[in-house]
């Protein structure tokens, strides 16, 4: 639940797309688990149910997904389980990997260390001029060389949803196998990995599904040349030689064997037990009817004078970003966090194929979740006025500060707008620790 704050209202807990609040009933099954633990050492908590194998567990995140139970893996996060497949996938110099502006800095740097290790080629899927994925340019290259699609159902830079089954559908014929990052969609929209049609989904149970921090969970879909009745497609797969054994293996065992040796983290107990509870929380939750509030967000940030909100193509769930034309990201937030108001400041290198990353100024993001009311907006819209009156004027030089007292109430009241101490002419420095091949 979103605690009071010193003034006695509740915090505006903006920030589910990083962090989620956690509900009380998720914090009272860590407490339990802490005290257990304290008592009786971390072997009683393994021994219990709920603990790493507990099948209600899987169960419950088989229905969230929309597949059969028994393809789920748990790790401590979507990032972990993409980076263990990354690092067992077999491909060649020939084979090509696709993955798109939305995707975040650590499965890029997994899919770097991929193209390094097999020397293959990475290409950047290009955005239409809307910000939307151009899937009429996957159409026109797409190929029997393409071995892996990498997408992003929702993107943390901005928001956008992106069409995640029909980048299913135009795979379903051929070669390419299909991954999806859902960490920032489970928990928010629906998720129906079956209709999707991606042979991994990752996800973290500490952002929308409001969980605790180092737990996540993978599902790895039945590969339909051996169990053709329960794949994601109707149609025939295309060719199965060559890099795909190698690909299936990297699917369906990399996760399993790095958790056997101890090279992926298996999460801990507590972890475990405590996603139990946001899973039920989650599903009592979404029965209930509740608000769209990312047009109201949307309108508080757009009435703000001097923010400028980043495109984010025609579909939009649940994150905002934006940006002030003078006064840094750090500052606005520092002084919203002061007045209750928690959300995000982006940086460059989370999301560095995005035009929102390559912006030199960093960004704000604000999310909206079941949990949020019209009032936390509302707050926010507040909150945002005083912080930029209180940095307007902070950027006043001193001695005109004295000047306008003295000039009375009336001229102190409407200074105007000053010269901006934060504009900086400054060339964008570029970062070369990604090189790709990216579209024209």
């Amino acid at each position: 639940m979103n605690a009071p704050t010193h003034h006695g209202e509740r915090t505006a807990h903006l920030n589910t797309a990083g962090t989620g609040r956690m509900p009380d009933a998720v914090h009272a099954v860590l407490a339990r688990c802490t005290a257990l633990d304290d008592r009786y050492g971390p072997a009683a908590l393994r021994e219990r149910p709920g603990g790493m194998t507990h099948p209600g567990l899987h169960a419950r995140l088989a229905a969230l997904l929309g597949v059969r139970s028994g393809r789920t893996v748990l790790t401590t996060g979507a990032a972990q389980a993409f980076e263990a497949f990354a690092r067992t996938t077999v491909l060649g110099p020939r084979d090509r990997i696709w993955t798109t502006p939305h995707e975040g800095v650590a499965n890029l740097t997994a899919l770097h260390a991929l193209r390094e290790r097999t020397r293959c080629r990475l290409e950047v899927v290009p955005l239409r001029p809307d910000g939307d994925l151009d899937l009429d340019w996957m159409r026109t290259h797409l190929d029997e060389d393409v071995a892996l699609v990498s997408a992003v159902h929702l993107s943390a830079a901005c928001g956008t949803v992106n069409p995640v089954e029909d980048i299913g559908r135009l795979l379903a014929p051929h070669r390419a196998r299909y991954t999806l990052d859902a960490s920032h969609s489970v928990g928010l929209l629906p998720v129906d990995a079956a209709r999707i049609g991606c042979q991994l989904l990752t996800a973290d149970g500490w952002r929308f599904l409001r969980g605790p921090q180092d737990i996540g969970f993978a599902h790895l879909a039945p590969d339909p040349r051996t169990d053709p009745h329960d794949g994601p497609h109707d149609g025939p797969r295309g060719p199965y030689d060559g890099p795909y054994d190698g690909l299936a293996e990297g699917l369906a065992e990399g996760l399993a064997e790095g958790l056997a040796e101890g090279a992926v983290r298996a999460p801990a107990p507590a972890a475990v037990a405590a996603l139990g509870a946001a899973l039920d929380h989650h599903t009592a939750a979404a029965r209930r009817p509740h608000q769209d509030l990312l047009p109201l967000l949307r309108d508080a940030v757009r009435d703000t004078p001097g923010m400028e909100l980043l495109a984010a193509g025609r579909q939009q769930a649940g994150v905002l970003a934006f940006r002030h034309a003078e006064i840094p990201a750090a500052a606005i937030r520092r002084g919203l966090a002061r007045r209750g108001v928690v959300l995000a400041k982006t940086v460059a290198h989370e999301h560095p194929l995005h035009p929102a990353g390559r912006i030199t100024a960093p960004a704000l993001r604000a999310c909206v979740h079941h949990d949020n009311t019209p009032q936390d907006i509302d707050r926010l819209r507040r909150a945002l006025t005083e912080v930029l009156r209180e940095e307007h004027a902070a950027a006043v030089p001193v001695p005109a500060r004295a000047a306008l007292a003295a000039a009375g109430p009336a001229a102190a009241a409407d200074p105007g707008p000053p010269p901006s101490p934060y504009r900086t002419a400054r060339p964008a420095r570029r970062r070369g620790h990604l090189t790709l091949h990216r579209a024209n």
